[in-house]
């Protein structure tokens, strides 16, 4: 499956972990950034995200940052895009089967 990835200066560290467990699992990731420490918009790398999973060239994004509120917003306004804040398995999973 091919994964966007983005994040936001505070979800970095996330970001590139998650990303080396989903290459180890098999998975393209397109890594969309940020990739620096240094406070940043997230919307520069969310949208980018979002909008690869909308025209097709990626099946599932996963996008990441201090709370997530902010980035499933920037996320949720690109057309035929669904982003939910999710913090554990439960809620993962209720995402995907409900919404």
């Amino acid at each position: 499956m091919k994964i966007a990835l983005a994040s936001d200066h505070a979800g970095l560290n996330y970001k590139e972990a998650i990303k080396s467990f989903l290459e180890e699992k098999g998975h393209e990731v397109q890594d969309f950034g940020t990739h620096s420490n240094e406070s940043c918009a997230y919307p520069d790398f969310i949208v980018p995200a979002a909008k690869a999973v909308a025209d097709g060239k990626c099946e599932m994004g996963i996008v990441l940052g201090g709370s997530g509120n902010g980035e499933a917003m920037a996320a949720n306004k690109v057309h035929k895009v669904r982003c939910a804040l999710v913090w554990d398995l439960r809620s993962a999973r209720l995402s995907r089967e409900h919404n």
